[in-house]
C-alpha cells in the first residue's frame, strides 16, 4: 500500500507546473526584456553576464526550489498572502543580497518589481487552483 497522501500527484503537478511558470518568467524577465541593462551593467564591473546553459539550469532548479516553498506556504495561506511572502522571500531578498555586492543593475526594478510580483502571483494561484485537495 502507497504511504502518499491523498492528492500527491495533484501536489506533485502545482509544483512541476509552478516552477515551469517561474522559470518561464524569469527567462523572459532577464534573457528578454533585460538581457541588454544586466550585459551593461556586468560589462562596466569588467565581467561577463553568466548565461551559459549550465546558468540556465541552476536558474530552473532555483525555480522548482521557489515553486516548492510556494506550495508549502499556500497550504497556510490564501493566495494573496503566499504571493507576498514568496515574493519578499524570493526577490526582495535577493535583490537586497545583489545590490549589496554591487551587481543588481538598480535600473532594472521598474520591470522588475511588477514582473515578479506577477511571477509570485502566478506560482502561489498555480499551487492554490491544482492542489485544492491536498490536506492542510
Amino acid at each position: 500500500m502507497s504511504s502518499a497522501k491523498p492528492g500527491a500527484g495533484r501536489a506533485a503537478l502545482a509544483v512541476a507546473l509552478a516552477g515551469i511558470w517561474v522559470g518561464l518568467c524569469e527567462f523572459v524577465r532577464n534573457q528578454l526584456l533585460l538581457i541588454a541593462q544586466w550585459q551593461e551593467h556586468y560589462r562596466n564591473m569588467g565581467l561577463e553576464f553568466p548565461s551559459k546553459p549550465v546558468n540556465g539550469m541552476m536558474w530552473m532548479v532555483w525555480s522548482f526550489l521557489l515553486a516548492g516553498t510556494v506550495f508549502a506556504i499556500s497550504r497556510r495561506f490564501g493566495l494573496w498572502q503566499t504571493a507576498l511572502v514568496a515574493w519578499v522571500m524570493a526577490f526582495v531578498m535577493m535583490w537586497v543580497v545583489t545590490w549589496n555586492l554591487s551587481v543588481l543593475p538598480v535600473g532594472i526594478m521598474p520591470v522588475a518589481i511588477p514582473f515578479s510580483f506577477v511571477e509570485a502571483l502566478g506560482a502561489a494561484f498555480i499551487c492554490r487552483r491544482l492542489a485544492r485537495t491536498v490536506a492542510r
